[in-house]
């Protein structure tokens, strides 16, 4: 219940933070252009906290569904104005002022990503080195002459220090079905070119499988039975498991590793395994019933606890660089974060992506916890991709969003005229729809990552 607490409330400072940029953008952008601003709001719904502030006394509000935001300006469209104001009315604006307005909103998305960048860079992230464990026969990394031990050094002269960016690296690269140049340090100490080619790739990317694309597991420490964490709401929480806790047995056959103790485990989906268990100085026994669970397209059953396994001071880094020149670092993290994005958002209309990879607010709100749990520059890393992605999906010429509204400034560009209001009124039904569609898929695969 905590954990579900804790990931709410990581959510919702996320998208608060990022609908106040959002709007900040068109607030900013409107009041240097001249148009009257009469309320800033982030969420919608009832009003929790108000206040007026400026010449124009302007409603600053923060409203019960932090769920989106908006700038409410004066015009002649939704009210009556007064004759005095009529020459700060948004509708009264030239169509540059009116574009750039707009614009502004997704423009801070992104410059706000170059900011969450940045401090990322300059905090550091902690990570582990990316030394490979095993190479799994045929595989893209088997065919590229990948072995046990290798260090990854680069991926097409990005340097990779930590897992963290090697699995970045890869995902444009999958998403592409193209090449990539790896260097990576033997176990000897010498550096060797590989050449992975993912042209004849039939598997979808999503999420959680990229390593599994690739056909590489990370070396990993060697694990006893203790038991580093307990997932919220599953078997083992459920049944009583507690972090610290030290499985001795599983059916009467005794573990002394954790892999030991995963293979009895995920080889029972959906049945009652019986645990001996050290806890607190006293063993006793538990019975879980195992949740069913697909992975690599084989049925597996999970409890829902994680190793205590730490790694030694020598595979752990932090993934730092200095105040200015994580500034270039930032851009570059920024554009090809955008890049990727707009390339995926196209592989999955082409159908080359998954559809299963958009996630709503319960997805989001969970990641948003875990990274919130895993430190600053993790958040801010979260953010920084979370930001970029309403920039974009704002940009999209969909009516109802930025990028609709400003396709119909680029159309009043061309013909000289804004468009009809029978047009408009028609691209709005046209946007909801699509709208509405798009956070029905959202919500629904939420549902089967929570559930199925």
């Amino acid at each position: 219940m905590l954990d579900v607490l804790y990931s709410l409330l990581s959510f919702i400072v996320a998208i608060t933070i990022l609908v106040a940029i959002h709007e900040y953008g068109h607030y900013w952008v409107a009041k240097i252009s001249g148009v009257k601003i009469l309320r800033y709001s982030i969420g919608f719904g009832k009003p929790l906290y108000k206040r007026d502030f400026g010449q124009d006394k302007t409603e600053f509000v923060i409203a019960a569904i932090p769920m989106g935001g908006y700038v409410k300006m004066l015009d002649e469209r939704e009210a009556e104005v007064p004759a005095a104001d009529l020459q700060r009315a948004f509708n009264r604006q030239h169509v540059a002022k009116r574009f750039a307005i707009v614009f502004a909103g997704p423009l801070f998305n992104f410059i706000f990503a170059v900011f969450a960048y940045w401090l990322m860079f300059v905090n550091g992230t902690p990570g582990i080195v990316p030394v490979v464990g095993e190479v799994v026969k045929d595989s893209p990394a088997a065919i590229a002459g990948m072995r046990s031990g290798d260090t990854i050094v680069s991926i097409n002269d990005i340097e990779t220090p930590i897992w963290d960016v090697v699995l970045n690296e890869f995902v444009p690269v999958i998403i592409g079905k193209s090449t990539a140049r790896v260097v990576v340090k033997t176990e000897s100490g010498m550096d060797a070119e590989l050449h992975f080619d993912f042209s004849s790739l039939t598997e979808e990317l999503e999420s959680n499988n990229i390593l599994s694309i690739l056909g590489i597991k990370p070396l990993r420490p060697v694990a006893n039975t203790k038991i580093g964490g307990v997932v919220a709401d599953y078997p083992a929480a459920k049944a009583g498991l507690q972090k610290g806790d030290i499985v001795l047995k599983v059916n009467g056959t005794r573990v002394s590793t954790w892999l030991e103790m995963a293979k009895q485990i995920s080889s029972r989906p959906g049945e009652t395994v019986e645990l001996m268990v050290e806890s607190a100085g006293s063993v006793k026994q538990i019975f879980v019933k195992t949740k069913e669970d697909t992975r690599n397209g084989k049925v597996i059953g999970i409890i829902g606890i994680s190793n205590a396994a730490a790694y030694p001071d020598e595979m752990k880094r932090n993934y730092q660089y200095p105040v200015f020149q994580s500034i270039p670092k930032a851009v570059e993290a920024t554009w090809n974060a955008t890049g990727r994005t707009l390339v995926f958002l196209y592989k999955m209309v082409l159908g080359d992506v998954s559809i299963r990879n958009i996630s709503g607010p319960i997805t989001i709100a969970k990641y948003a916890g875990l990274s919130a749990d895993a430190g600053l520059s993790k958040f801010l890393g979260f953010l920084a991709i979370v930001s970029i992605s309403l920039g974009v999906l704002n940009l999209l010429p969909i009516p109802m969003l930025d990028g609709g509204h400003l396709f119909y400034y680029l159309i009043e560009i061309v013909k000289g005229s804004p468009v009809s209001v029978a047009f408009e009124a028609a691209g709005q039904q046209i946007g909801i729809v699509l709208l509405l569609m798009l956070m029905s898929l959202a919500f629904y695969n939420d549902f089967l990552r929570l559930f199925g």
